[in-house]
């Protein structure tokens, strides 16, 4: 839940990205934190393991716009990927205000997005969240490499119930910001 600071006029967003492992959740927060202004950024927080994986989150609060007279911040967390470590997962989950669903188009990687959407499902409602009041937004990402699906059907097995979508190139920056403002869009929204 939006957290609101009437003394200092600010309101705190958390933004959650979900999905397999080495889908591209960092790799998005990584290009967000190398292109915007530092003057809107706060310290990127990284735990990874040597190979790069994540095991616990990463963290990045962004400050945006000014709504209603507050100072809006977004709070940008990623989850691991790797199943084992849902406890984590979940409690990355804890408050959160907006998704993105990371999904690895290539197609060796189908029954990782699926098995890892099911697990968001399910971890949402181990909160006692309805996933049809959070707002989500799906990213295909990988979209340069050999081997992927069709986005048609990406959306057919991950987004039949039509979320807002991207194709996404998140190491090089394509869709990363589409992406992001989506979401956030979609969170001011929802505050009312």
């Amino acid at each position: 839940m939006a957290i609101i600071n009437h003394a200092e006029r600010t309101i705190c967003f958390k933004i959650v990205y979900y999905g397999p492992g080495v889908a591209g959740k960092t790799a998005n927060l990584q290009y967000v934190y190398r292109c915007l202004p530092h003057a809107h950024l706060g310290t990127m927080i990284s735990l990874a393991t040597g190979d790069d994986r994540t095991i616990f989150f990463d963290f990045l609060p962004v400050t945006a716009l000014t709504v209603r007279g507050f100072q809006t911040r977004f709070q940008l967390y990623t989850v691991p990927g790797q199943v084992h470590y849902n406890m984590t997962r979940r409690l990355v989950l804890r408050g959160v205000d907006g998704l993105v669903f990371v999904a690895d188009s290539q197609a060796e990687r189908m029954d990782a997005n699926l098995a890892a959407l099911e697990n968001l499902y399910e971890n949402l409602a181990e909160y006692g969240y309805d996933a049809n009041q959070i707002p989500i937004v799906l990213q295909y990402n990988k979209r340069d490499l050999p081997n992927i699906v069709p986005v048609d059907e990406l959306r057919a097995q991950l987004n039949p119930g039509g979320l807002p979508d991207f194709e996404a190139v998140a190491v090089r920056g394509i869709g990363v910001f589409d992406t992001l403002k989506a979401v956030s869009k979609l969170v001011l929204k929802s505050l009312g």
